[in-house]
């Protein structure tokens, strides 16, 4: 310990890295690009991944969607392309039959799939947009973000077949002024007055809707457009721990059971599953950060062994010099130490900087992303433990790698080192 805070040790250490400047700096380079490498990719994968994460915190990861279209196999006597209709019973067969289902709830909409909507009127200001009726369950599988003074459809609304609405935001700006208030006041859609209750914020991210959507209980959008049992598509959101992809799997082949369709036909029952698609999202996302811990420690080591290399050079230049040091009395361990310490300090040194630099390249990133609401990515950056983790194995390479041309300075006899020219 004495050795390592002696001033000589660490001017002889600046000492021999100032005679070879050039091949030092570019050296450390390597092992400086490699933590920098391995900084750079794994923070960006966790930024990729937070952004994500942000996105859609506000839906239910293992969820899916599922709606009807025509068969495409003849069964139990019914002809090939036979159109299907959904109804608001079967969303609780499907609860009864799929016990990873933990919401359920039929969706009916208009002007979503094809047409222009309905004619919604404010005063003088009017235009088409689409209509959803919805269960207050949908809140439930996404969290629907409501501007303060206003509210979501509740369960008395669907009671009580109220005629309320919540507005997207883009439907505001265009039925009202500026500074006015929609909360409670009267908007016309297709001719019959419905009070606004809610301001939507909408969430680019998100595949529930837009900005320009108008919400309704579900009772009131079957009574105003006589649509009866009928329902158009399923929400479904499972359980966390369920196989999202096996209750989409259910949720086909209870469909199809409920409905008389050939248990082969694909085409009949259509969906979309969430859960799956945001599994591989964060697959992917997780893959990046294994590849930045491969390359990054492949480029780590790589350079590590240009330090070894140097030393080797090193220890070859200061023959002469290691001999007088061993001939006036100093062991073969301080010689050793000598050598290690400098391939440590080297490795140390380039981790450092790498570190210093990948963290300004994430801050720079993060700065150009963090406005930016339709990219998913935010806050870049690597768990401090991965780092103090990365410098450790940094060091134990360093000593590693320094232990050969500390034992070829070793093995160097007095004698011998005192004849070399």
């Amino acid at each position: 310990m004495k050795f390592l805070f002696d001033k000589n040790t660490w001017q002889e250490i600046f000492g021999s890295i100032g005679k070879n400047k050039t091949r030092t700096i570019i050296t450390v380079i390597g092992v400086l690009w490699g933590i920098f490498i391995y900084i750079a990719l794994a923070g960006a994968s966790k930024g990729l991944d937070n952004g994500f994460e942000r996105n859609f915190e506000t839906v239910a990861k293992n969820s899916l969607f599922a709606w009807s279209q025509r068969t495409s196999i003849p069964y139990a006597g019914y002809k090939i392309g036979r159109s299907i209709s959904l109804k608001v019973g079967d969303a609780e067969k499907l609860r009864n039959s799929v016990p990873d289902i933990e919401y359920i709830a039929p969706v009916n909409t208009i002007g979503v799939f094809g047409g222009e909507g309905a004619q919604v009127v404010n005063n003088l200001k009017s235009n088409n947009y689409p209509i959803y009726g919805y269960f207050p369950e949908i809140a439930k599988m996404a969290t629907q973000k409501i501007f303060d003074n206003g509210r979501f459809i509740n369960e008395e609304d669907m009671n009580l077949q109220r005629k309320v609405v919540v507005i997207g935001e883009r439907t505001q700006q265009e039925l009202f002024e500026e500074d006015e208030d929609p909360i409670g006041q009267y908007i016309r859609i297709d001719g019959v007055y419905f009070k606004v209750i809610g301001v939507a914020k909408f969430s680019q991210t998100t595949p529930f809707g837009t900005d320009g959507d108008i919400i309704m209980p579900y009772a009131t959008f079957r009574k105003l457009y006589n649509t009866g049992d009928r329902a158009q598509y399923f929400t479904i959101a499972a359980y966390d721990d369920a196989d999202v992809v096996q209750v989409e799997k259910d949720v086909k082949r209870v469909l199809k059971r409920i409905h008389q369709i050939h248990p082969d036909d694909e085409r009949a029952i259509g969906s979309f599953n969430l859960g799956e698609a945001f599994g591989r999202i964060m697959g992917f996302a997780k893959g990046i950060t294994f590849l930045s811990l491969i390359v990054g420690l492949a480029t780590i080591l790589a350079g590590v062994i240009g330090i070894g290399n140097i030393l080797l050079i090193s220890v070859k230049e200061r023959t002469k010099e290691l001999g007088i040091r061993r001939a006036l009395g100093a062991t073969p361990g301080e010689v050793r130490s000598l050598i290690i310490l400098e391939s440590v300090f080297l490795t140390l040194l380039a981790g450092i900087i790498g570190i210093i630099l990948g963290a300004g390249v994430l801050n720079l990133i993060n700065n150009l992303t963090k406005d930016n609401s339709d990219f998913p990515y935010t806050n870049p950056t690597v768990p401090i433990p991965l780092v103090i983790g990365a410098l450790l194995v940094m060091v134990v390479l360093g000593t590693l790698i320094g232990l050969i041309p500390a034992q070829r300075a070793v093995s160097i006899k007095p004698i011998d080192a005192l004849r070399e020219e």
